[in-house]
Formats: structure tokens, C-alpha cells, sequence
């Protein structure tokens, strides 16, 4: 697929290519509903885009009703600190070297 941005129309034109399959559906699409390939593209790119987004958005709430999120202890400077605290501790394992 090949997509070229006009910028003086801030348009996007795509060029697809479709198996025999794909194109027996977008043409039984456009038969039944009467839409252009374009408004049919369109269609299918908001539904997609649409369901991600409701996805990650079930994700996130399912991790946070998990309780994983803040189950574990540890200093709360933990994010800022940790290259030092490793450092600290493996100088204290191995040595400074």
C-alpha cells in the first residue's frame, strides 16, 4: 500500500492493493450500500481505530482494578534513584572496580 500526503490539500491518497477475496467484499459493500470505495475506507478506519481504543482502554482499567499496580514496597524515590541504588549494590556485592 502506497500513501502520498499532499500537503497543500492535507489530503492523504491511498493506493491498495486487494486479494480476490477483499475486493469481492468491498465490492459487495459498495453494491449493498450504495458508499464509494473511499467512504467505505473511511468507515472501516474509524471502526478499527475505535475498537483499539476501547481495547486499551479495558486494559488499563483491568490492570488497575487488578491491584497489581502498587502491590510491591520499596523507597518512593525508587523512579529517580535506581541507577544510584544499583550501582550502591553492586559495589557492595562486587566491589568497586
Amino acid at each position: 500500500m502506497t500513501a502520498n500526503l499532499t500537503p497543500r490539500w492535507k489530503t492523504l491518497r491511498i493506493n491498495a492493493r486487494l486479494d480476490d477475496e477483499r475486493s469481492a467484499k468491498l465490492l459487495q459493500m459498495q453494491t449493498s450500500s450504495g458508499r464509494s470505495a473511499s467512504d467505505l475506507l473511511k468507515l472501516a478506519i474509524d471502526c478499527l481505530h475505535d475498537q483499539q481504543r476501547q481495547s486499551h482502554c479495558e486494559t488499563i482499567e483491568n490492570l488497575m482494578s487488578s491491584e497489581f499496580i502498587g502491590c510491591a514496597g520499596g523507597p518512593e524515590d525508587l523512579s529517580e534513584s535506581y541507577k544510584q541504588r544499583l550501582a550502591d549494590d553492586l559495589n557492595n556485592k562486587h566491589g568497586a572496580r
